[in-house]
């Protein structure tokens, strides 16, 4: 299955429909890409003088005291290495600059929405043309790569330092931030003290038309209900679209940008990092929470057959270390090690499960769908 699509100018309705075949043709996929995946051959790795490690496993998983030296010595060796992403298009040459400068590896990244990820990660393997090294995208779409066995497992003592969520004992992935949805408010338009308090404060008449979320939050929606308990939580969604309206729009930055315009006064869903930035850029932009917070891991990986393994690996350990951990806390994102000061130190968040979201998607994009999409004032 292919579908070079430009998601982008979908209207929301149909972009909820094809978000929901793309998860769910990965099961089709999967009987083709796991017959042609093997376990990863990491040679190169294998080769490098003095390595007493199963020649399978390469320096994925080598634990001994000069894993450091050995990695940085067989990532010289390649050179460069490529990336696919989902990660903010702002932000990400200030992650990748610092590596390439300091390790003189070079990066070639390519960046899209995670469905345009996923599916290129998955068309790659069927295709048997793969081009990834690292992937790094939000934990719904990484499960799904996953269970296409697309992934390897990496030993990397860094991971000892993040927070409990963040690491799987499949080993495949690890966190490297936490996509944390706040909602966003003009504030030439509304006041601090005007905010609402509760989810229920929304149903309040003078919100009728100022509303706005993004329309793939399957994900968050489905998480508030299940905090909520489902019963009450569909009734208060099909409540507050009936009485006051909700804009759907395409992608948290389109929403946050159309709140700082004004023409979205208070938008439901959007990543913390976006209006913190912007409001100390001075911009007429705030944040508040309303509980529960709803995170979601955004994750790193290397891919089962990787060209560059080891610079892979390297820049796999750089994304986990202290000194990037920092720099993500500096540009704002809620960081998943607990080595680096969180700049959201008081904030509970309630984690969205991955493997969860793929047993339950069909269910909860219909039902996002019917209550939301259906309803809003689309664009």
């Amino acid at each position: 299955m292919t579908l070079d699509i430009d998601c982008r100018r979908l209207p929301a309705s149909d972009f909820a429909a094809l978000r929901k075949l793309t998860f769910l043709g990965l099961v089709a996929l999967s009987v083709s890409v796991s017959a042609q995946t093997a376990p990863a051959q990491n040679t190169a790795a294998s080769a490098i003088a003095g390595t007493s490690m199963p020649s399978n496993l390469g320096l994925m998983q080598y634990d001994k005291p000069d894993r450091a030296e050995k990695i940085l010595e067989a990532a010289t060796k390649e050179g460069t290495l490529t990336l696919y992403t989902a990660f903010r298009p702002q932000d990400l040459p200030l992650i990748i600059a610092p590596f390439e400068a300091k390790y003189g590896i070079k990066v070639k990244s390519w960046r899209s929405g995670s469905n345009n990820v996923t599916q290129r990660v998955i068309r790659e393997a069927a295709g048997k043309r793969p081009e990834v090294d690292v992937i790094m995208m939000p934990a719904s779409e990484m499960e799904a790569v996953y269970r296409e066995k697309l992934l390897q497992a990496v030993t990397s003592p860094l991971t000892k330092d993040l927070i409990p969520i963040a690491s799987p004992s499949h080993k495949n992935w690890a966190t490297v931030f936490m996509n944390v949805t706040v909602h966003s408010y003009n504030t030439q338009l509304i006041k601090k003290e005007e905010l609402p308090k509760s989810f229920n404060d929304l149903l309040d008449p003078k919100w009728k038309g100022k509303l706005g979320i993004e329309s793939k939050a399957e994900e968050w929606y489905s998480k508030v209900i299940s905090v909520m308990g489902e019963e009450k939580g569909l009734k208060f969604f099909r409540e507050l679209v009936a009485k006051n309206g909700m804009s759907a729009r395409l992608g948290a930055s389109l929403l946050h940008n159309l709140v700082i315009a004004g023409e979205v006064p208070l938008a439901l869903t959007v990543y913390i990092d976006l209006p913190e930035k912007d409001k100390k850029a001075g911009k007429p932009v705030d944040w508040f929470s309303l509980d529960p917070v709803v995170a979601q891991g955004f994750n790193i990986s290397i891919a089962q057959k990787a060209q560059h393994p080891n610079a892979a690996l390297l820049f796999y350990d750089y994304m986990l270390s202290n000194e990037t951990q920092r720099l993500l806390t500096s540009l704002h994102y809620f960081p998943a090690s607990t080595k680096v000061s969180n700049p959201y130190p008081n904030m509970k968040i309630e984690v969205i499960d991955p493997v969860a979201t793929m047993d339950t998607f069909g269910k909860w994009t219909k039902s996002f769908d019917e209550v939301v999409i259906k309803n809003s004032s689309s664009k």
